[in-house]
């Protein structure tokens, strides 16, 4: 099954990086079924995101890329998945991220 991958940046994303590269080990990542996704994606499209760098932003995820989640997006991104139980992992990581005012960085399929 298709998997999408989320972690906790412990340092904020820098200006003009871009953040290409497959490092899922790089920020302890957790790893979510696709399946479980595609059922909240469209409601994720109103929150603002960047794609790949802070230069270039976006609404929702990056589906097939990497999103970078800003620590002022993170609650939006909890009450969009707050009642999916199969999402339960993902609410405690970003719960975590939003307590320490931390980014998250996903890894699209």
């Amino acid at each position: 099954m298709a998997k999408h991958e989320f972690g906790i940046m412990m340092d904020a994303p820098q200006q003009g990086k871009r953040y290409d590269e497959y490092e899922p080990w790089k920020y302890a990542c957790i790893s979510v079924d696709d399946a479980y996704l595609e059922g909240v994606v469209e409601r994720l499209t109103s929150i603002d995101f960047y794609w790949h760098t802070l230069s270039v932003k976006g609404k929702g995820l990056a589906y097939c890329g990497v999103t970078l989640i800003p620590p002022c997006s993170l609650k939006a991104f909890i009450d969009v998945i707050a009642d999916n139980s199969e999402l339960s992992e993902l609410k405690k990581l970003l719960e975590k991220a939003l307590s320490n005012n931390k980014w998250v960085i996903h890894y699209g399929l």
